[in-house]
């Protein structure tokens, strides 16, 4: 995966604007971290767009408005991250059932990801820091899901395919 940085101003920032839709659509997006950076008039939003080498947006997303693609998390994952976010994900459904709340309201696949990412975090105070993670949902959901996290890491099996992976 690689890095693609781009300050916007907020003033007179149209053509740069321009330039990241244009890189938006045309490749395949991982994960989009924006920051708003206050400095007066010089304000701007820097933008990191983590987005998958040599692999170019999915078919029919070329055109931003119709639905955005969908990211492929067994491309973008390691075997063995991809085998925890796998688990994460159960977890994810079972406690969205038990609560009456769509899945995403739980936690996003984004946010399943960077818990898995490199390791991810090992504790609560880590996992806080994730974007979109805020204290109701860490009181809620941070246990079980922090329990996967620090759980041995699994072995991927030989072909690559995750054993415990729903099909």
């Amino acid at each position: 995966m690689r890095l693609h940085f781009v300050v916007i101003p907020i003033h007179g920032g149209d053509a740069v604007e321009e330039q990241l839709n244009h890189f938006l659509t045309s490749q395949r997006i991982a994960a989009v971290d924006r920051q708003f950076v206050p400095n007066g008039v010089h304000s701007a939003w820097a933008i990191c767009v983590t987005y998958v080498d040599g692999v170019a947006a999915a078919p029919g997303t070329a055109d931003p408005s119709k639905k955005k693609g969908t990211v492929d998390y067994r491309e973008v994952l390691h075997d063995a991250e991809f085998l925890v976010f796998a688990k994460l994900r159960d977890l994810r459904k079972q406690l969205a059932q038990r609560d009456g709340v769509p899945a995403w309201a739980v936690f996003t696949n984004e946010q399943l990801a960077a818990m898995v990412r490199g390791g991810g975090p090992r504790s609560a105070a880590e996992l806080g820091k994730i974007e979109g993670i805020g204290p109701a949902k860490m009181e809620k959901y941070v246990g079980p899901f922090l329990e996967i996290i620090n759980a041995p890491a699994p072995t991927p099996p030989a072909d690559g395919t995750p054993k415990d992976a729903p099909a």
